[in-house]
């Protein structure tokens, strides 16, 4: 067997063996995670997840996603914990605590504690059996029968497993909490998935950048503008009112059909009724219109009708929302 084909393989066999525990996982799906979810939408506390090694990192990630979900949540190092940091668990709070083996001794050292405290534990282990299984109030079952690893140690399998039920979990909680978009935006206003939710096309207009000419202005006028204001086109306006659009592609097509161009006006060049949108349209929205109409230009108006910029497609890639 070539060393491709070994690589091959061993993909593939990861990826059967990661899938058929995520099989068991949807299988094992029962009433009683029901009452977890319910649980935790009817507290009044935040959520902690906790753990250590591979599974303190998924730990990280599912406390992550609660939160950016609408369930107030954070993560706590097992390790970290008994040594001074379960000053930030308040009695309210529900507790995920993720083992494998459920018997990490530093989520043992940490149930005491959690017991005196009145916290309410929820375990996520492989192990129902294991101490944390027995400890726990309520049980997050991850069925894992094989790692991944060849040699059956690597956390694979389990931490898949475990970093989808944290999913399953947010995702249903977001649903109880009536988490919508624009509540998404309010809490990622950075990054292409925020910018796509709350930035709007106005957002994009430069004040130092608003071409502009009127239809009377010459072609000389018509392209000095065009060059200082680096867009590539002009809006020809009177009185605020947007009657056309300028661009260079128009002066280079006006340049091929005329041997003399000092007697043309503004309003002989410019493509009349040019495609416009209302400043407050989002701005994905307006970039799909954008790239559905096939122009790289977008004339933007205000409430009153009044021309208020120009946005150029480049300004949306630099803006990330290129996707």
């Amino acid at each position: 067997m070539s060393e491709t084909s070994t690589v091959t393989e061993i993909a593939r066999n990861t990826i059967r063996l990661e899938t058929q525990s995520l099989k068991s996982l949807g299988e094992s799906i029962d009433p009683h995670f029901d009452q977890i979810v319910q649980l935790i939408h009817q507290s009044k506390g935040k959520v902690v997840v906790t753990g250590v090694g591979k599974s303190g990192i998924i730990a990280m990630k599912i406390a992550a996603t609660l939160s950016s979900t609408g369930t107030p949540s954070f993560y706590l190092h097992a390790a970290d914990a008994t040594h001074g940091d379960l000053g930030m668990v308040q009695k309210r709070d529900v507790v995920i605590g993720i083992s494998k083996s459920g018997n990490s001794q530093e989520i043992k050292d940490l149930i005491p504690f959690l017991k005196n405290n009145g916290n309410t534990l929820i375990g996520m282990t492989a192990n129902a059996e294991s101490f944390l299984g027995k400890q726990s109030d309520h049980l997050l079952y991850t069925p894992v029968a094989q790692e991944a690893c060849p040699h059956n140690l690597a956390p694979t399998s389990s931490t898949t497993v475990q970093m989808v039920l944290g999913d399953a979990l947010a995702m249903c909680l977001m649903e109880l909490n009536d988490f919508q978009a624009q509540d998404f935006a309010q809490i990622h206003p950075s990054g292409s998935l925020g910018k796509k939710l709350h930035l709007k096309v106005v957002d994009l207009i430069a004040d130092s950048k608003i071409p502009k000419v009127s239809k009377d202005s010459t072609l000389k006028e018509v392209i000095y503008e065009i060059s200082e204001k680096r867009l590539g086109a002009t809006v020809v306006v009177e009185n605020g009112i947007i009657f056309g659009l300028v661009t260079d592609g128009d002066i280079r097509r006006v340049l091929g059909k005329h041997e003399n161009i000092s007697g043309l006006k503004a309003a002989e060049v410019m493509t009349q009724n040019p495609i416009s949108v209302n400043e407050n349209l989002l701005a994905f929205e307006a970039l799909k219109l954008m790239r559905s109409k096939k122009i790289n230009h977008l004339v933007i108006y205000n409430k009153d009708n009044t021309y208020t910029g120009i946005v150029h497609i480049l300004d949306f890639i630099k803006e990330g929302l290129n996707g």
